[in-house]
């Protein structure tokens, strides 16, 4: 081992682990000018500090670093997931409780989807639980309109472009169709932007309902609509890869 190495990490992950922003926007702040290191100005997100080091974001000093938590939550149809909509439109925080108002979601689903999402306090494990590199599946019921054919969705376990855009393999079953209408589940490891919908339109399907049943090894189970559940400190160690 090199005694030369620097010590510590780096600065922007120390910032999304206290809970007050992603690594990405921890970086933007350090870019922008807005952090501070033991009162010198910080010129990069690469920088790498000891665990004590007097970090401050416009002047204000980081707050005591939490236990990082995880919940699994029900999100119901009709709310987007983000904090606040310029729109007036409502959002998940708006029915959560207060003590969840700061916590970051893992992933998203548009505002016509439900089922799971993961919370977290730490916006660490928020990056690393959403990296495609992680290779967690991401588990889906699918109610489309159309007539199904096993050899249409088998186009998707090749993996798809779709508009300039690359999608991974994914595996697509049918699970019983009802009259003009099938339910399928589907199986993906990256979670692009409305990525199922935009399968599905693909292959000449309209989706009309669109629940994530898991993510991961978190699944939703038998968690009520609109329920919010916390993941224990043991389940965390246990299936969340370290940094």
């Amino acid at each position: 081992m090199n005694s030369d190495a620097p010590k510590g990490e780096r600065i922007a992950k120390v910032i999304a682990r206290a809970g007050v922003s992603s690594r990405r926007e921890a970086e933007r702040w350090i870019n922008d000018g807005r952090v501070t290191l033991d009162g010198q100005l910080v010129d990069s997100p690469a920088l790498n500090v000891a665990i004590d080091a007097d970090i401050r974001i416009d002047g204000k000093p980081l707050p005591a670093r939490d236990v990082a938590r995880l919940w699994r939550y029900h999100k119901p149809q009709g709310r987007l997931t983000t904090h606040r909509d310029p729109e007036g439109r409502p959002t998940i925080f708006d029915a959560l409780p207060p003590e969840l108002a700061n916590t970051k979601p893992v992933g998203r689903l548009d505002m016509n989807s439900e089922g799971l999402l993961l919370l977290t306090n730490d916006g660490e494990l928020a990056r690393r639980l959403e990296l495609p590199s992680t290779g967690w599946l991401r588990q889906y019921r699918v109610r489309v309109y159309g007539r199904i054919e096993d050899k249409t969705l088998a186009r998707l376990e090749r993996g798809v472009e779709i508009d300039g855009t690359q999608f991974r393999p994914a595996k697509a079953t049918l699970e019983r169709q009802v009259g003009s209408n099938a339910w399928l589940t589907i199986n993906i490891r990256e979670g692009k932007n409305r990525e199922v919908r935009r399968l599905m339109e693909h292959l000449g399907y309209t989706v009309n309902r669109l629940i994530r049943t898991g993510y991961g090894p978190f699944q939703l189970g038998k968690l009520p609509r609109g329920h919010v559940e916390e993941v224990s400190a043991k389940v965390i160690a246990e299936q969340v890869p370290r940094a």
